[in-house]
């Protein structure tokens, strides 16, 4: 176990950056640990309706337009069977708000249809489906009557809420709200969905679905598990969670936690994430460690759920530091590991994700186990990384007995300062 430091002075972080980290063993996983993989709506279905984010990638102000993506509304069925052969316990994916309303009061029956035969396709392969309610897109006709700056859409947003929670309770589902709300925010300011002045009623509005969604869920499927997925920041997360999870703990079942870069002096390389340039950053593993850590802390009791963690490569090409997706997946399941034996209640991971897809504007980051090359290949092939056999022994057996990670921890992380820095593991 982890021994909590009192030295926060000068003295403790010299010791820190001087002390080299040493390996240390964890239990394994318990079997009731949930492996997942997660997709979602817009940046892998195709085939896009009027939305929001179809507009602005239509606009050409994105690097690339979406296209037709990868085609999951098309070919869910071989990328679920190829999640079930991984032996995964939890497929994330979302329901499109765009997709299933496309006017107001208006359902599209064939678009309900598929969604049903999603879920079917994910449960009847004895995985249970992660449903998000929100990962950034509405339709079209809300854009038309200002988005989250209109108060109706609040109504408009919980109708389809409904209309989702209730044709899909009862299957032991695991639900999210909304995803990433304050990058939500951030790419409705970029993109000219809300002004400057209207993000604090748009937070204001995603912490009212949020509650308001949380009790349709329980009043129609009373065992479900209901959250949220934060991104997590390093050094920022003050801040933050003051703007929206903060206001919404007393409905939280879990809480999901994103995952993807560290930050410490002697690796400032998170600052590619503004420009969405993911694949420049040096990742540091041990960071998950300290997210976990911070809201072990900060929640006591709270069940913690990785709901994205992934290494995105640049266009799929190796990344030059020899830094493999299999490295990077078994180093974060070390450090998860070691969140878990210092007490960290986490229940669940998912990696981000199945497939390449359309990250927010450009192909060029690829997050997939399956590469998918959506630009030039008409076929859209899916073709295995060296992860996917990673992945799959992971989720049977465990890291390999004495595993060490690859990437050494951070001198001095910053990921949860400054007890990340002063107090390692």
């Amino acid at each position: 176990m982890r021994t909590p430091s009192r030295l926060l002075g000068a003295g403790a972080v010299l010791l820190c950056l001087l002390a080299p980290a040493t390996a240390a063993h964890a239990a394994p996983l318990p079997d009731d640990f949930l492996w997942g993989v997660a997709t979602s709506g817009f940046q892998s279905e195709g085939s896009s309706p009027d939305s929001n984010w179809r507009r602005y990638s239509d606009s050409g102000r994105t690097h690339d337009a979406i296209g037709n993506s990868v085609d999951f509304r098309h070919r869910y069925t071989e990328d679920i069977a190829r999640a079930a052969d991984l032996g995964v316990d939890v497929f994330r994916f979302g329901v499109e708000w765009a997709r299933l309303q496309p006017a107001a009061g208006v359902w599209d029956e064939t678009e309900l249809r598929y969604y049903d035969d999603v879920v079917h396709e994910i449960t009847s392969r004895g995985m249970t489906p992660m449903i998000t309610l929100d990962h950034w897109v509405y339709p079209g006709w809300v854009a038309d009557q200002g988005g989250w700056a209109d108060p109706d859409t609040v109504d408009y947003w919980l109708a389809n809420a409904q209309k989702v929670i209730e044709r899909y309770s009862g299957l032991g589902a695991l639900w999210i709200t909304i995803n990433e709300p304050t990058v939500y925010v951030q790419k409705e300011l970029t993109f000219g969905g809300i002004t400057p002045d209207r993000v604090p009623q748009m937070l204001d509005r995603l912490v009212e679905v949020h509650r308001r969604a949380y009790d349709l869920i329980h009043e129609n499927d009373p065992g479900a598990r209901v959250s949220s997925n934060l991104a997590y920041v390093p050094a920022a997360m003050d801040a933050l969670d003051a703007t929206f999870v903060d206001r919404i703990r007393d409905k939280l079942d879990f809480l999901g936690v994103d995952y993807y870069y560290g930050l410490s002096p002697d690796n400032l390389t998170a600052a590619h994430a503004v420009t969405d340039a993911f694949y420049d950053i040096n990742p540091q593993p041990d960071g998950i460690y300290h997210a976990l850590m911070r809201y072990t802390g900060k929640f006591p009791g709270l069940p913690l759920y990785v709901v994205e963690n992934g290494m995105p490569t640049d266009d799929g090409t190796p990344r030059p530091d020899g830094y493999t997706r299999s490295d990077h997946l078994r180093d974060h399941v070390y450090w998860l590991e070691r969140a878990r034996a210092d007490g960290a209640p986490v229940i669940g991971y998912n990696y981000w994700s199945i497939t390449d897809n359309y990250e927010w504007g450009t192909y060029r980051p690829r997050f997939g186990l399956f590469t998918v090359d959506a630009l030039t290949d008409p076929t859209l092939t899916r073709r295995p990384t060296d992860a996917v056999t990673t992945y799959r022994d992971l989720v049977a057996n465990g890291l390999p007995p004495g595993y060490g990670p690859e990437r050494p921890a951070a001198l001095c992380s910053l990921v949860n300062p400054p007890l990340s820095c002063t107090d390692p593991p």
